[in-house]
């Protein structure tokens, strides 16, 4: 991977935000959950769907903090218009174990 300089690096806004709500996926070509979450009043709430369905299940994920990218471009995914990315790391069966806090933090909150 080549270097980034930091000024590209504060492009990226990184945000918290709680889900407000979740549902299974099952149209997308793989198995996903769709996320609705509320990044606070300066950025309101934004829809994604995710490949996460190894570790959770739409009913857990509600209340749950979770962390996402918010300023990439809006992507189709299958009928689906996902608004932000939600970050989570894979574990050593490659299932994605989403980024939160470790603490309770208000939502929209930036990554520093």
């Amino acid at each position: 991977m080549a270097d980034l300089d930091f000024d590209t690096f504060l492009k990226t806004d990184i945000r918290v935000g709680r889900v407000l709500r979740a549902e299974p996926y099952p149209e997308a070509r793989n198995p996903s959950i769709k996320l609705w979450v509320d990044f606070g009043a300066e950025i309101g709430e934004k829809k994604t769907a995710a490949q996460i369905t190894a570790h959770y299940t739409p009913e857990e994920l509600v209340g749950r903090m979770v962390v996402g990218v918010i300023n990439f471009p809006s992507r189709q995914i299958g009928k689906f218009m996902s608004e932000f990315l939600v970050l989570g790391v894979p574990d050593a069966d490659g299932g994605i174990v989403l980024l939160a806090p470790d603490q309770d933090v208000p939502v929209g909150g930036r990554m520093h």
